[in-house]
């Protein structure tokens, strides 16, 4: 692992680290989420007012977000108590690729490919991609967006 740059070993640490979590105990992932407030510009606060960031002050957006299947999530709080609702009891994921960049902001973009199976469904891929942040000396994911690769072709 040292002859792969920096940003390869962070993010390939973080996606064993989720994935042990996520199949091991839901409700831990919120170590990894960040509810420090991230600065953000007039600008920005102009343009995206709008959805899970409506009534909050300009320069106070909470770090973590999760979209899951098309569904918002603003916080550690609420990322977890969704991540813990879902409705199986058994779950284990193997990962077929991953990739990771830097960012101009000296953040990581981390996507994952691969299958999960959960309880007694059948065997499902899936795509996630992870931004990850250092903030305070720790690696936190600051976004998480998920979605199972289900295709209609009906």
């Amino acid at each position: 692992m040292g002859d792969k740059p920096i940003w390869e070993q962070i993010g390939s640490s973080f996606v064993q680290h989720y994935y042990q979590l996520f199949d091991t105990d839901r409700t831990q992932l919120g170590s990894i989420y960040s509810d420090a407030r991230c600065p953000v510009t007039n600008k920005f606060c102009r343009v995206f007012s709008r959805g899970i960031f409506s009534g909050q002050k300009c320069g106070s957006i909470d770090a973590s977000c999760l979209t899951w299947e098309g569904q918002q999530f603003q916080g550690k709080a609420a990322i977890v108590e969704k991540l813990s609702s879902l409705p199986f009891t058994k779950i284990a994921h193997s990962i077929t690729a991953q990739d990771h960049q830097p960012t101009p902001d000296s953040c990581i973009l981390s996507m994952v490919v691969g299958q999960l199976k959960a309880d007694d469904d059948p065997i499902m891929g899936f795509h996630q991609s992870f931004i990850l942040k250092n903030i305070n000396e720790a690696w936190v994911c600051t976004n998480d967006m998920f979605r199972l690769a289900l295709h209609n072709f009906g």
